[in-house]
């Protein structure tokens, strides 16, 4: 969860002074505009450790694919500028690794196979998967990342990938695939909203550059109020992300 940002209390003076050059006039403080309490503060407690006499786990139950690295092979990346390359040539580069997701009649993502032959250019097709590509520099070194989103059909989930280029390669640095409210460049993470089963409530993922792993992290994954519980929807158990959504960026996000 994201820590809470409390401010520290202020410091109250005992007297205020107010000198004046023609004569001096001694100002008494609290009046209109001086600084009120704003209530007891609460004890502080410190955490509590369960189960002290527990071993500690050596290794993950389960692998839920905490980092991504992989170099997409078959993409081009013409001198080595991310914004050269052909986002349309990523998807169909991850669209031949997996042929169980998209190939045949029974693939969960059939349809997006399909649909990439109506992809002239990425986004602009109602019927392309492809969204529109993002460039932003995430890593920090100075050079643009590219974030892509492509429609998971007929699950109507979003996949959302971000690349990078390392030695003239494209490398893929992060993945994850979901039912998607909303996608947003915010600094040098990437924040995926999701719909919560819970009425009134969203999921918020973020990722966030790791130098140590040379990949984006998930460093946040929270469950937050929306503020709509009276009229919130209670989605079903399986994605309903509508195919129709596309990410959005901050201002300072450029795209191509």
């Amino acid at each position: 969860m994201l820590p809470s940002r409390r401010g520290r209390p202020a410091r109250v003076p005992a007297a205020c002074v107010l000198l004046l050059a023609a004569s001096v006039t001694v100002a008494g403080c609290g009046d209109t505009g001086g600084l009120r309490s704003a209530g007891p503060t609460s004890t502080a407690v410190s955490p509590a450790r369960l189960w002290p006499d527990l071993t500690p786990a050596s290794s993950p139950a389960y692998d839920i694919g905490e980092v991504d690295h992989e170099v997409v092979e078959g993409v081009a990346v013409p001198g080595g500028d991310i914004r050269r390359a052909d986002p349309l040539a990523a998807v169909r580069a991850e669209i031949a690794a997996h042929p169980k997701d998209y190939a045949g009649d029974k693939a969960p993502y059939r349809e997006t196979a399909r649909r990439m032959a109506d992809c002239g250019a990425a986004g602009e097709s109602a019927r392309c998967p492809v969204l529109k590509p993002y460039y932003r520099d995430l890593t920090g070194d100075g050079r643009a990342e590219l974030t892509l989103g492509f429609r998971l059909l007929p699950a109507k989930m979003t996949a959302v990938r971000v690349y990078s280029v390392e030695k003239g390669r494209l490398v893929r640095v992060m993945s994850y695939e979901d039912a998607v409210s909303a996608v947003e460049l915010a600094g040098r993470s990437l924040i995926v909203r999701s719909p919560s089963e819970v009425a009134g409530y969203e999921y918020r993922l973020q990722w966030t550059w790791d130098p140590d792993q040379n990949a984006m992290l998930l460093t946040h994954d929270e469950m937050l109020r929306t503020g709509d519980a009276a009229g919130a929807k209670h989605p079903s158990a399986s994605p309903t992300a509508s195919p129709s959504v596309s990410p959005s960026a901050s201002p300072s996000a450029s795209t191509r």
